[in-house]
């Protein structure tokens, strides 16, 4: 269930985008609110409350496996990612007519497709909603409470700092780990 939310999330600027553009055309009457119409404005609107909700769930939510953490290195991978998916939402909002039918179609094939290969592939870290909201996605190196050494990806708010700062990790899943400031300290 996670997995599909935050593949549902990571679409949500772009859902926004089309809403937008649907909304726009009914005002100017360029579009009438026909049964198409209203079905894509109405699963838009769905898809947009689902993916930000649970998005905010996910991110709020503790994990069972919790551990303090100081930084030793780190490497922000979110620019990297950046034209996977806005590549992605300029082809689909400019290329796509939602008001026909046909077009609907090929847009919820082109969404499931890339949602097998999301999920099966773990790339939740490719989301620009997470990015919208000010969360960076790093590679970091860490020492844990016992002094050992590892590796991870995690998504942070913020600025990571390698000085010494003590931060909380809480692991997920697979690519999904999140760092909050240790306010303890």
């Amino acid at each position: 269930m996670v997995k599909i939310i935050l593949y549902i999330s990571a679409f949500v600027p772009m859902y926004l985008l089309f809403i937008l553009n649907l909304v726009i055309e009914l005002i100017n009457k360029n579009l009438t609110l026909n049964i198409t119409n209203t079905v894509v404005l109405v699963s838009l609107t769905i898809l947009t409350l689902i993916g930000f909700v649970g998005l905010m769930w996910v991110v709020k939510s503790k994990s069972d496996t919790r551990g303090k953490i100081t930084i030793i290195s780190k490497k922000n991978l979110t620019d990297q990612h950046f034209l996977n998916y806005f590549s992605l939402f300029v082809l689909l909002a400019l290329a796509f007519d939602l008001s026909k039918i046909c077009f609907v179609g090929v847009f919820v094939a082109i969404l499931i497709f890339i949602g097998v290969v999301y999920i099966k592939n773990n790339i939740y870290y490719v989301n620009p909603l997470l990015n919208i909201l000010g969360y960076s996605f790093y590679d970091i190196v860490y020492l844990d409470e016992s002094g050992k050494e590892g590796e991870l990806r995690i998504f942070y708010k913020g600025e990571l700092e390698t000085n010494g700062k003590v931060y909380l990790l809480s692991l997920k899943k697979k690519n999904l780990n999140f760092l909050e400031d240790d306010k303890s300290v």
